[in-house]
């Protein structure tokens, strides 16, 4: 059985309606069964999946998709609207889907979206801070968070990040040199 890996996760990672989902399809993928089987898993199970855990995209949302990502070309021609899975709608499939690889797959997608928050966090946190020796700490921690969810397998020789403040837009360059 092959584990998961972060960033097997991270790519399948989207945001829609300004939240971080992952569609069904996606979901799929990471679990190793069809698309139809984790619907089947939402219709037989509504209990588990209020609103805010998973919702269908509108027809334009679907298009959108196509248009930027290439994976969801299927859908182009498709009659159904996918479904996008909040974290918390993740986390309930996970009650569902029971095979082993399903647990490793939640375990990694958990791990994933923990991490990610952490990031956000991080970085918020370096606007709010004037001290210069306490920004640098937080873009050395940012810049170890990155690197775990790009490869969690090599060690970091050399990191650098630098940030650009345009117009109250946060941009954030970062570089990672392994080994």
């Amino acid at each position: 059985m092959e584990v998961v890996k972060f960033d097997r996760v991270q790519e399948r990672i989207i945001e829609i309606r300004n939240q971080q989902v992952i569609l069904d399809a996606d979901l799929a993928y990471l679990y190793g069964v069809e698309t139809r089987d984790i619907n089947k898993a939402v219709k037989n199970n509504p209990e588990k999946f209020p609103i805010g855990y998973v919702f269908e995209l509108t027809k334009s949302e679907k298009s959108e998709l196509v248009e930027i990502f290439h994976r969801f070309n299927p859908l182009k021609h498709s009659t159904s609207l996918p479904k996008a899975f909040t974290e918390k709608g993740l986390y309930m499939m996970a009650t569902i889907l029971r095979s082993s690889i399903a647990t490793q797959t939640t375990i990694s997608i958990i791990e994933t979206f923990a991490k990610l928050k952490n990031l956000t966090r991080t970085i918020k946190q370096i606007n709010d801070v004037e001290n210069e020796s306490n920004q640098k700490s937080l873009l050395q921690k940012s810049s170890e968070i990155i690197a775990d969810l790009l490869d969690d397998n090599l060690e970091i020789n050399q990191s650098e990040t630098t940030i650009e403040f345009n117009f109250a837009m946060l941009k954030v360059k970062h570089t990672v040199k392994r080994k």
